[in-house]
């Protein structure tokens, strides 16, 4: 039989923008408006000369205002895709429209010990300990360091940081470093793992995420990595930072204008020292002061959805953050904060969902929250997955087979499919009997035997000898140079 169908609409999955269209090409004016009348200070004379040659305008030494034609030429050359690799060259990750991954943050203060439940300063056992826990993880698809180890030498911590990530998972890595030096030696170590400058550059499992002092203060160590990465072409995440009210307007409008605005000189940047040059864009548009505390939340919802719009209306990989909470335990706000971050990230669009496991407003680490975090990311998949509304999956010649009086139970249908269904590893679904039997305990508490489940038996696969003396030695020259 013949069934023709009109103007029938199809959705692969979810769709939806916090702001419309117009509304993100009023606010990428407004950026554009910010460099061209307002401009920025750039701190590196490199940066500086690229645009003053390329027809910006320079003030007052490092001033310096960009005409709107450099951004418009910059966004004909960036890709609009970038692919990262594992450590043993498969594609992980495609950060292209409509898909989301989700990873850990970097460089938390403090970690809240599964084992006691102590807030504690971390140590770099605890940053090797993250990422086994990472990388046996099925939800976490990219890996950050976690937290900022206490036990070694302060300047060169994130090379110990990036040894430990290189050792213990072969997951896509997001690095950060303490200054330009680090960013130099972080890359040295992939090229290692990698087997050289050109197979990195062809199957990158690393970025760079760059802090910026604001979007209208461009720090020397922030604009040398961005060239230097754009030079190699490898790619970066340019993040500008901001508070609102403190270092931007409180209203989420101009707080994003502003931000995007500073996006935007690092993506001109990029695009002059090397066309062509991966470039991942902000989808945070920096935090804001609760006025009631003075502290930065995490987990604000006021914002969210606003500078992933925008990066959609660009139509490049965007960097967000999700995952977190404000509480200072692993308790039921973190657990809520998360989810909901993760969910409003998720819809939002985010192609690199960071932050998983931060607690205490991004101060603090828990490996008990992050495996939370994991469950969570499953909830999220099987909600958002597209419905199959097939012949096969709506049943009907099953439905008519059973009748009123039937059941499904054992149907060959319900045995085929069952499977294909979520179930949960840490969320507890038995009746109050079961969940008695198997001590009655907390989610927290089953997340924390999971991370110790974890650490007692997945064991990463290991660097190849000469590879990992290597990676060391790049370590110890950058410890002895620091003395």
């Amino acid at each position: 039989m013949t069934q023709i169908r009109i103007n029938d609409v199809a959705y692969g999955g979810v769709q939806y923008a916090r702001i419309s269209p117009d509304q993100c090409q009023k606010i990428h004016n407004a950026s554009l408006e910010i460099l061209a009348r307002t401009g920025a200070r750039l701190y590196d004379q490199e940066a500086i000369d690229l645009l003053k040659k390329a027809g910006a305008s320079v003030s007052e030494g490092n001033r310096v205002r960009i005409p709107a034609g450099l951004v418009e030429k910059a966004f004909s050359t960036v890709p609009k895709r970038v692919t990262l690799y594992d450590q043993n060259g498969e594609a992980a990750m495609f950060l292209e429209e409509g898909r989301c991954y989700y990873g850990t943050g970097s460089d938390c203060l403090h970690i809240v010990d599964h084992r006691t439940g102590e807030r504690r300063d971390p140590v770099l056992q605890d940053v090797v300990e993250g990422m086994r826990v990472c990388d046996a993880l099925q939800n976490i698809d990219f890996v950050m360091s976690m937290f900022l180890p206490t036990d070694v030498h302060e300047m060169v911590s994130d090379r110990y940081q990036m040894e430990a990530m290189l050792h213990n998972t072969t997951k896509p890595i997001v690095y950060v470093t303490n200054e330009f030096s680090g960013c130099v030696d972080a890359v040295e170590m992939a090229e290692v793992v990698a087997g050289g400058a050109e197979e990195l550059k062809l199957r990158p499992f690393a970025a760079c995420y760059i802090n910026v002092t604001t979007g209208l203060q461009h720090n020397e160590e922030a604009l040398q990595k961005l060239l230097f990465l754009a030079e190699k072409g490898l790619p970066a995440l340019y993040i500008p930072v901001s508070i609102a009210g403190i270092s931007g307007p409180i209203t989420p409008a101009g707080s994003v204008a502003l931000v995007n605005a500073g996006v935007l000189v690092g993506l001109v940047l990029s695009q002059l020292k090397r066309e062509g040059a991966p470039f991942i864009t902000s989808a945070m548009s920096g935090g804001s002061l609760d006025m009631k505390t003075m502290v930065s939340p995490y987990s604000e919802p006021d914002q969210r959805g606003v500078p992933h719009a925008l990066a959609h209306h660009y139509n490049l990989p965007m960097f967000g953050l999700g995952g977190c909470s404000d509480s200072k335990l692993v308790d039921q706000q973190a657990a809520a904060e998360a989810a909901l971050t993760m969910m409003a990230e998720t819809l939002g669009g985010a192609n690199l969902i960071h932050d998983l496991g931060y607690l205490e407003s991004g101060l603090c680490g828990s490996l008990a929250q992050l495996v939370t975090c994991n469950e969570i990311a499953g909830w999220i998949e099987y909600n958002l997955a597209p419905v199959d509304v097939t012949d096969e999956a709506l049943a009907l010649d099953l439905i008519d087979r059973e009748g009123p009086d039937g059941q499904f139970l054992d149907s060959d249908h319900t045995m085929t499919n069952f499977r294909k269904r979520w179930y949960p590893e840490v969320f507890d679904r038995g009746n109050y009997d079961q969940w008695q039997a198997e001590g009655g305990l907390s989610l927290g508490e089953r997340a924390a035997a999971r991370v110790e489940k974890i650490l007692a038996e997945h064991q990463p696969q290991p660097l190849p000898e000469d590879v990992a003396k290597k990676i060391k030695a790049i370590v110890e020259r950058a410890e002895k140079s620091f003395k």
